[in-house]
Order: structure tokens, then C-alpha cells, then sequence
């Protein structure tokens, strides 16, 4: 099975960017459909963005469109996240999934592995 570790979380000021880093251990990350999801206090862990194995396909929660890019480096084994444009309510826990299901998923149900998640903070 594969371990997922995330970084590059932090605070940061309301328009301002952060790159979320997801490391892959144990198995190739080119075996897994990766997606990244968010909890923020109180509320349900919902899909940010996904990408396919190859990351030929990606899809993108409203609420961020046009504002992130996931992508993957399968011979580094890792996932990325860039967030631009941050508003407040892009503050939660940012956690990386891993499916061995084929396609773009946007369900939690859907990813076996998960990631202890990293804190983001965005300030105005």
C-alpha cells in the first residue's frame, strides 16, 4: 500500500499563494488516481481537485477553479497543489487521497489512503 505525506501548509494573508506537497511512499504513485480534499472546522471533508494516473485529466471544485492547479511528477512520486488567489475560506486542513479506481473522483468514499493532512491558514 502507499503512504501519503503532506507539506507545505501554513498561514498566509488573503490573496496570497501557497504549494502543497505530497510525498508517496511504498508503491509508485502512477498506480494511484490522487485527489486533494479540505476540512475546515465543523464541516464535511470536501474534493478540491483530482487527477488521473497519468494526469492527462484533472477536475476542480468550483469554489477553487481557475484559482488552483493540482499536479502530479510521477518520478518523484509526488502531488502537487498550487493555491493561488487565497480568500479565507480556503482555511481548513488540506489532506491528499490516493484510488486505485480508474477516472476523475470527487467522492471521499471512492480513495483508500490518506495523508495526516496539513494546516492552511488564510488571514485578512
Amino acid at each position: 500500500q502507499v503512504q501519503l505525506v503532506e507539506s507545505g501548509g501554513g498561514l498566509v494573508q488573503v490573496g496570497g499563494s501557497l504549494r502543497l506537497s505530497c510525498a508517496a511512499s511504498g508503491r509508485t504513485l502512477s498506480s494511484y488516481g490522487m485527489g486533494w480534499f479540505r476540512q475546515a472546522p465543523g464541516k464535511e471533508r470536501d474534493c478540491v481537485a483530482t487527477i488521473t494516473r497519468s494526469g492527462a485529466s484533472t477536475y476542480y471544485a468550483d469554489s477553487v477553479k481557475d484559482r488552483f492547479t493540482i499536479s502530479r511528477d510521477n518520478a518523484q512520486n509526488t502531488v502537487y497543489l498550487e493555491m493561488n488567489s487565497l480568500k479565507p475560506e480556503d482555511t481548513a486542513v488540506y489532506y491528499c487521497a490516493a484510488t486505485q479506481r480508474p477516472g476523475l473522483l470527487a467522492n471521499r468514499a471512492s480513495y483508500n489512503y490518506w495523508g495526516q493532512g496539513t494546516q492552511v491558514t488564510v488571514s485578512s
